[in-house]
């Protein structure tokens, strides 16, 4: 009992408990300090010591900043062999999988996307398939900014679709069959008399090229030989198209066999990896699944607003691809829990543009 005018004994050891050794790489607390004015790169630096999902911002960009250093490292002759056997692009030091879904596509990231793939700063892409008609559909009329509380059946009865916080006129999609079907008919003939084997990457490449836009994603990743994978391709518009083609000419066939071996091998053969992944559903688990068949991806950032409560892959934690060995043991993987339309655009500032001048230059880069 405590003496008169002391406070109990056992509530000062509870509250009053001494501390122990924080980790060793704990940094103290402190924001950007805006009285030396706006500095926009000071103040993402200070992301570090700011907490929360600030500082995952700012371990995300440590993260890719190795990927990058990582590529940029030469390798030896035996290494650069065994590189080359995964396929068309220039050997390097990490090969680099970006994956997006298709609303990212649909907003303005799409610009910092082709940003990455016109300097082949990225070496595999994974999106769905509204990922490849949504950048496409741009290259023939635009998207627009609407409002997340717009009524869907008002929006229905003029004819424009919502995504979000954005509008697309059907008219859009009336364009894009315009568009697509001639090619599509090519493609068939191509097929039957030339005996050309299509897989949904060969055919991302082929609309790349068909649509000869420096605005497109696809455009640039056919010019700079980086595959898109899409192994969902019919889920979407394009399947619309496709769906409709087949019954004025049926017999399109698209090996997604073919394309699993291309990702598969892209990731056996490469010295490093990188999973930079946007999102989550089927491009999440596509680049893990791949990274499983060396044993786990070097290094992973993860940006998505996904939780793991559920027990969906899209918002499983990177630890849990490490228990599948899609992350290696050693790696340390970032998680972001963050919308990436404010983002991703942030960690391209950061990393890849920021050493550009370190990549080298693709051909034909300058069209934009």
């Amino acid at each position: 009992m405590a003496a008169p005018g002391e406070a109990p004994g056992e509530a000062l050891r509870a509250v009053l408990r001494p501390s122990g050794a924080l980790p060793a790489e704990a940094l103290p607390v402190r924001g950007y300090d805006f009285s030396g004015g706006a500095d926009h790169a000071a103040l993402l630096r200070s992301f570090r010591t700011t907490g929360f999902q600030a500082t995952s911002f700012a371990q995300a960009v440590a993260e890719i900043e190795r990927m990058i250093a990582a590529k940029l490292e030469p390798l030896s002759a035996e290494q650069r062999d065994r590189a080359a056997m995964a396929g068309p692009r220039p050997p390097s030091g990490c090969t680099i999988f970006l994956g997006f879904t298709s609303n990212l596509v649909s907003s303005g990231v799409r610009e910092s996307i082709r940003y990455l793939v016109q300097h082949g700063m990225v070496d595999v892409l994974v999106t769905t398939a509204g990922g490849i008609e949504e950048d496409l559909i741009k290259c023939l009329a635009p998207t627009y900014i609407g409002d997340f509380s717009l009524r869907g059946r008002d929006l229905r009865e003029n004819g424009i679709n919502r995504i979000g916080n954005l509008l697309v006129p059907n008219d859009n999609y009336c364009k894009f069959e315009d568009w697509l079907m001639p090619i599509l008919e090519r493609m068939v003939d191509e097929q039957d008399t030339q005996g050309v084997r299509w897989t949904p990457s060969r055919m991302i490449a082929r609309l790349g090229k068909e649509i000869n836009n420096p605005e497109s994603i696809c455009y640039w990743a056919q010019k700079n030989n980086i595959p898109v994978l899409s192994p969902a391709l019919t889920d979407g518009s394009l399947g619309d198209m496709i769906f409709f083609h087949s019954y004025k000419r049926p017999g399109l066939v698209l090996d997604i066999v073919e394309d699993l071996r291309l990702i598969n091998t892209q990731a056996i053969f490469a010295h490093k990896t990188g999973m930079i992944i946007l999102g989550g559903g089927l491009v999440k688990h596509h680049i893990a699944n791949a990274n499983l068949m060396r044993n786990g991806a070097d290094f992973s950032v993860y940006v998505n607003t996904a939780q793991e409560f559920d027990g969906s892959d899209s918002g499983a934690r990177p630890d849990e691809a490490v228990s599948w060995g899609k992350i290696r043991v050693d790696a340390t993987p970032v998680k972001v829990y963050a919308d990436a339309s404010l983002v991703f655009p942030l960690l391209v500032a950061e990393t890849f543009a920021r050493s550009a001048d370190a990549f080298p230059v693709p051909a034909g880069t300058s069209e934009v």
